[in-house]
């Protein structure tokens, strides 16, 4: 693996010049313009704090950019991975955050070492599109409290919802309004203009220098340490074997996530970049990037595909971009600190909600219902319903769970088509033809879902002389289906029946081949002969 990423790194700077340090210069300033608002934005939404935000931002940059398994991956907190940790963060403490994010590095680490990055391939797309909207829907509500200045508790959406009853609802009408005007602004916001600073960058910049003007009773980020070692840090005091225990399922879903992000980030990027991810490095270096972060205070990172593709537009050349990017952050957080801790908390809320709608997978979301795809539908509602009820590993495992089963319901529906054999249409001598006789045609795969079918099929040709069965569309059969051709033709021959079984894939050739052996080839001379004049219109 370490020969491979060698091998990588002298590949990307092969030619390194002048003129591509100072592309690669602006990209990772660009990058990091639309960085630092989803940053502090993310960093809050998480359950931690926006230094918290900031600081994975710059570790992640520096070490998972510097490992990565392609040279435009920029790491960071994101939407999704907030989504999950608001959760952990109300039950198991800041604490129970860092933890699982040591073990999900831990196990993001063996998934790359023993190659284990093609799993996500396994996953159904409309699973995938179906988490996505979940994560989006748990982020959007998920500021309900930053954006009306209310109050909630609860580990997930539907407790804090609940919460109200409690707590009441009383609304901050300034902090309201400033929220849906940071909204607005960023719908209308001319593309033009976003090539020079983001959308989201303004708004919180607009939004910022209203509170210094207006003194707004608006609650704010609060103080961001000028330091990229926070106080509230994981230390090798808390790993004890019951807090280990707590955080474990909570660490399999950050991994998975962050396999799964980074990943499907990797495989959109690379395709933007004409250069493939090397899936089992950046695996790699998600995991040696979390294992160090909570020991800084950051929370879990992972490829981000907003931050990634505005790489890849803004010219970058290799993983310096990435590097640079979390430099100019971290300059940002030294020199600007005091200015960004009076940023209003309605105006992150107003960019996490815009960030969430706009992380959906609208084009497919669209296919999917226009054009009626009831499985993928089905599979995208579950998935997103069991995101925001339960978690995201219960999502992706129901989600592939279900679509395991809709492939078993679709692969049952078999084609059989019986059909008598013409002779009028065969140039054959009178003695060489032969009375009631079928062809069974069969498509499709043989199994224990579709057996039924077969043998009420079968059931109603035991008056003919002879059947042939033409198998050139089944690719596999079962033993169950198998049993189902071996009950029949035993009764065939009782019957005296003729069975004739032609055009087998090879698979299926193996599994019947103790069944032509008794009926297919010692057929006498008028059966041999007009099967190889039918050869051409039934097989």
């Amino acid at each position: 693996m370490f020969k491979k990423y060698i091998f990588l790194l002298n590949e990307e700077f092969d030619g390194y010049d002048r003129q591509k340090f100072q592309k690669d210069l602006l990209a990772g300033i660009t990058v990091a313009a639309v960085a630092l608002p989803l940053a502090l934005a993310f960093g809050v939404s998480s359950g931690a704090n926006a230094a918290a935000g900031l600081i994975t931002a710059v570790i992640a940059g520096l070490i998972i950019g510097g490992l990565s398994g392609g040279f435009y991956q920029i790491s960071g907190p994101t939407g999704a991975m907030a989504a999950i940790l608001m959760s952990i963060a109300a039950t198991q403490g800041m604490s129970g955050v860092l933890l699982a994010t040591f073990l999900a590095g831990l196990l993001l680490l063996v998934a790359g070492i023993f190659r284990l990055g093609t799993l996500t391939s396994f996953i159904p797309a409309p699973v995938i599109t179906g988490f996505t909207s979940g994560i989006a829907i748990i982020i959007a509500l998920g500021q309900v409290d930053n954006l009306f200045g209310v109050h909630s508790e609860g580990a997930n959406v539907i407790e804090k919802f609940l919460s109200y009853q409690t707590f009441g609802f009383s609304i901050n009408f300034s902090s309201f309004i400033m929220g849906l005007l940071v909204i607005i602004g960023m719908i209308i916001y001319p593309k033009k203009w976003a090539q020079t600073i983001p959308s989201s960058l303004m708004a919180i910049i607009l939004a910022t220098v209203a509170m210094f003007l207006f003194h707004l009773p608006i609650a704010t980020v609060g103080k961001i340490p000028q330091t990229l070692i926070s106080s509230d840090r994981l230390t090798f005091a808390a790993f004890h074997l019951d807090s280990l225990k707590e955080v474990m399922v909570p660490a399999i879903s950050i991994a998975l996530l962050g396999m799964v992000e980074s990943l499907l980030c990797g495989a959109s990027a690379g395709r933007m970049a004409n250069k493939p991810l090397d899936s089992n490095q950046e695996l790699v270096a998600q995991g040696i990037g979390n294992l160090i972060l909570p020991f800084f205070g950051g929370i879990p990172a992972t490829a981000a595909i907003a931050r990634t593709s505005v790489a890849i537009k803004s010219g970058a050349q290799t993983r310096l971009a990435g590097i640079i990017h979390a430099l100019v952050l971290f300059l940002s957080m030294i020199i600007f600190a005091p200015i960004m801790s009076n940023i209003p908390m309605p105006a992150l809320a107003g960019v996490l909600i815009v960030t969430a709608w706009r992380m959906n997978e609208w084009e497919t979301i669209n296919v999917l219902f226009t054009k009626r795809y009831w499985s993928g539908i089905l599979l995208f509602l579950i998935t997103m319903g069991c995101t925001v009820i339960f978690d995201l590993s219960i999502a992706i495992v129901i989600g592939i769970i279900g679509g395991c089963i809709f492939f078993v319901i679709k692969s049952a529906a078999i084609t059989i088509s019986v059909e008598t054999i013409d002779w009028e249409r065969m140039d054959l001598p009178e003695t060489k033809k032969l009375d009631n006789w079928t062809v069974v045609y069969i498509s499709g795969p043989l199994f224990f879902m579709s057996a039924e079918k077969l043998k009420n099929t079968l059931a109603d040709l035991n008056q003919k002389e002879g059947i042939i069965f033409s198998m050139r569309g089944v690719p596999s059969i079962d033993l169950t289906a198998r049993a189902v051709f071996d009950e029949f033709q035993e009764k065939a021959e009782m019957r005296e029946q003729t069975i004739i079984y032609t055009s087998l894939q090879p698979e299926v050739e193996k599994q019947l081949q103790h069944l032509w052996q008794k009926a297919g080839f010692e057929q006498h001379q008028t059966v041999a002969h007009a099967l190889s004049a039918l050869h051409e219109q039934y097989t």
